[in-house]
Order: structure tokens, then sequence, then C-alpha cells
């Protein structure tokens, strides 16, 4: 302030030698486009912020009456649901037609993407009342097995685990009707604001329980049974492997198998293709790389146990 009147902020004396930064940054892009042999202007990505808005308005259609508008009359459910779905299906066909394209780009017959695109969101569509009875199975896995849990709408609004896995099982039915890169945008949505990460492809059956959430990582061929309850910081991942191994270890599959009814405490991390046998509890922190039949308890302490009988020493 200087005599009562208020002095304009004055700007710093910066330069930038624009004109280089902006050609050596268009020769790194040529650079790239030539390594992935795509055309010389790149095609857009699929949207994340349109997938975001479209699965909430898939989640508002699943859930009206929780997750749709306050204050929808009964009479009027059927009519949000349907004006809400088709506007969302509209929206997600458009952007599995970006991904097609981008998967395909000399393909250059808009009509035939669109065809395409419709195809998916015609098996989208129809998949839509089993995804909402599955996740019914899961909100029910969350009322019975969490005592802190009230009711069903603090769950769905609040639970961190029941936001990844509504994700995950929309992504996973686009995921194998060939959507994959819109399928994996969906999944990482949660992943960014839950700190889950599952990925599409995994295959999880029902009544499924995040507890806590934060920090789970669900492997691409991870196979997951009925009832299965994980705990915050569990991994479910692949062992290492070197660049000679890279072709065929991802077209193996390459992550655990949990059967029916198995719970993982937190920070459990569980690696390669091993089976977890029905009914097993696994203990917090383990480290575990081979399998174990039906209704073991494995522990850290029964790992340290084993590993010295074998004469590993402790």
């Amino acid at each position: 302030m200087s005599n009562g009147q208020a002095t304009t902020p004055r700007r710093l004396e910066l330069e930038w030698d624009i004109d280089r930064i902006v050609s050596e940054l268009r020769e790194l892009r040529d650079a790239s486009l030539a390594v992935r042999r795509r055309s010389a202007k790149p095609l857009k990505l699929p949207s994340c912020k349109s997938l975001a808005v479209i699965v909430e308005s898939l989640g508002a259609a699943l859930f009206p009456n929780r997750l749709g508008l306050r204050d929808l009359a009964d009479e009027s459910v059927d009519f949000f649901v349907g004006h809400t779905l088709d506007n969302a299906l509209r929206d997600l066909a458009l952007q599995i037609e970006r991904e097609l394209q981008f998967a395909d780009p000399e393909e250059d017959n808009h009509n035939l993407l669109q065809r395409d695109a419709r195809e998916i969101i015609h098996g989208f569509a129809n998949q839509l009342p089993e995804i909402r009875r599955r996740l019914e199975t899961d909100l029910h896995a969350v009322i019975t097995g969490d005592p802190s849990a009230r009711n069903v709408d603090e769950v769905l609004a609040c639970y961190p685990g029941v936001t990844a896995i509504t994700h995950y099982r929309i992504a996973h039915a686009l995921h194998e009707l060939g959507a994959p890169l819109v399928a994996r945008t969906v999944t990482e949505l949660a992943h960014s604001t839950t700190g889950v990460d599952i990925h599409p492809g995994a295959k999880i059956d029902e009544s499924f329980f995040i507890d806590h959430g934060t920090g789970v990582v669900i492997g691409e061929t991870a196979v997951i049974g009925r009832r299965v309850r994980l705990y915050h910081g569990v991994t479910l991942g692949a062992k290492s492997f070197s660049a000679e191994e890279f072709e065929t270890a991802v077209r193996q599959p390459r992550h655990p198998i949990i059967e029916d009814d198995v719970v993982i405490y937190a920070g459990a991390t569980l690696l390669g293709r091993i089976t977890i046998g029905a009914g097993s509890t696994i203990g917090g922190n383990v480290w575990l790389t081979q399998s174990v039949p039906p209704k073991s308890i494995i522990s850290q302490a029964k790992l340290q146990s084993e590993e010295f009988s074998a004469g590993s020493g402790i």
C-alpha cells in the first residue's frame, strides 16, 4: 500500500527459449510416433472425464433409489433409469468407438467402427441386470461381514472397496466384450480415488468384500471365488520375469487363484499362479509363493517354522 492506493504487483522479468523447447518437444513426439508406427496425427484416446460421468450415471441407473436423484418418486423410477441409462450407453458407445479407432488407426470406415461399438454396447447393456445382481451380493457381504456397516446406503456412499468393485464389475464386462482400454480406464478411475487397483481382466465371483481397501492390488489373471474377503494392502500379483521371458509370461496365467470362503488379512502378498484352497485364512504380512490346501491357516510364524524345518534356519 502507498498513500492508501493499492499497487499492481510487478511481473517477474523471466525469459524462456520457447522456440527451442517447442522444437525439441516436436522432435520427441515425432520419434515416439515413428517407434509406435502411428499416423502423423495421433488419434484421441477415450476421455477419462467422460468415462467418470458415464460410470456415475450407470451407478445411478443400477441403484436409482440410493445413487439417483434426491426424492425420486416411486412412479418416476423406471423413467429415470431408462433415461439415465440411454444417455450413458450412447456416451459410452462414443468412447468405445474412440478405442476401436485408436486400436486400428488404418480403419477409416466410420460406419464399421460405429457398428462394432454398438455390438459391444448391446452386449454390455444385456449384462447390466447380472452386474446389478452380483453387486447386491457384494453389498450383502459387507453388511454381514462388517459390524460397523449400518446400512446399504452408508456402504454405497462411503466404502472404497464397494466403489472399487462397482467399477470393476462394469469394467470386467467391457473388457470381456472387447473394449479393454475403456475398461482399464474405468478401473483406474476407482484406483485413483480409492487406492484399490483391480485389473478388469481378473475374474471375481460374487459376494466379494474388500475391507478398508487402500493398497489392494489384484492382477490381470487372478481368479477369485465366492465369499472372499481381502483386507487393505493385500497383493495378488505375479512373480518378476526377465526380458527374455516377457512374451511367454504375458500369455500365461500368472496371478493367484483364490478359492471360495478365503480370508486374506492386511499386508499379505501372494505371487504367481498359486492356489489358495477353499476356506483358508492367510495372516497379515505373509509372503506366499506356494499353493496351500483347503482350510489352511497360514501365518508368518508358521512359514518361518516350515523354513526352519526345511533347513533354511531362522
